[in-house]
């Protein structure tokens, strides 16, 4: 009966927000098998020339990636991605400029291996999409594709992948004496704004919205190419 329609539909789409939303908990948990643990975003050469030297400095500094450095470029490659899921040429493409795009040969590899150990483990959700993805991709078109073939929204998906970036750089800041866990804590509410502010755009970003003037965090990953002693990759 039409009456009973709009509650089974309701709850339907409850199902499928739940799905999603268990599938990006999963995915970009610090748990998902791709070393996200191992890479600083050259974060650590940052502290190491006391660019960053309290919870103050490293929330401006993150912030700074969100709106113009390098998590920025990320946004709007996921973005792509997630609109080029079945189009395995357009896919390429994308791999190839967002590789090309890494400031560093550290970044390079970290994005690199990024990107192939989240499309390995996700092969778990089975989908169309892994036929044609390309072996080398950066991270977030590895991201923006696979969840995209699994019909989750373009704006979750990059506010849940730019949180989960900027909890890894919260928790390498920790290891690295720059804050506290509550300190922490507190940089990751103050960033909220941001991180919604960005995902509110994906469905809007396009190549020409390319670009980053974190010329500081660049160098920083440059330079720890070749940092005698350290904890992270990059």
């Amino acid at each position: 009966m039409r009456q009973g329609e709009p509650g089974k539909d309701n709850t339907q789409q409850s199902a499928q927000t739940t799905r999603a939303l268990l599938r990006l908990m999963a995915w970009l948990s610090p748990a998902f098998p791709i070393g996200g643990f191992a890479y600083s975003g050259g974060l650590e050469r940052a502290v190491h020339d006391r660019l960053i030297g309290n919870g103050e400095v490293l929330c401006r500094w993150l912030e700074t990636l969100l709106r113009h450095g390098s998590l920025w470029t990320d946004s709007v490659l996921l973005s792509m991605a997630w609109r080029s899921s079945d189009d395995r040429p357009a896919l390429a493409d994308l791999a190839e400029l967002g590789l090309a795009l890494a400031g560093s040969a550290e970044r390079h590899a970290e994005t690199l291996a990024l990107g192939r150990g989240f499309v390995e483990a996700a092969k778990t959700w089975q989908a169309g999409v892994f036929e044609i993805l390309p072996r080398d991709l950066p991270f977030p078109v590895a991201v923006g594709g696979v969840a995209a073939a699994h019909g989750i929204a373009v704006e979750p998906v990059l506010a849940a992948y730019l949180h989960a970036a900027v909890s890894q750089m919260v928790s390498a800041s920790i290891r690295l004496g720059i804050c506290g866990q509550t300190e922490g804590l507190s940089i990751l509410a103050l960033l909220e704004p941001a991180i919604e502010t960005v995902a509110a755009r994906g469905g809007q970003l396009t190549l020409e919205d390319l670009g980053n003037a974190a010329v500081q965090a660049d160098i920083a990953s440059l330079r720890h190419e070749t940092q005698h002693s350290r904890l992270f990759r990059s």
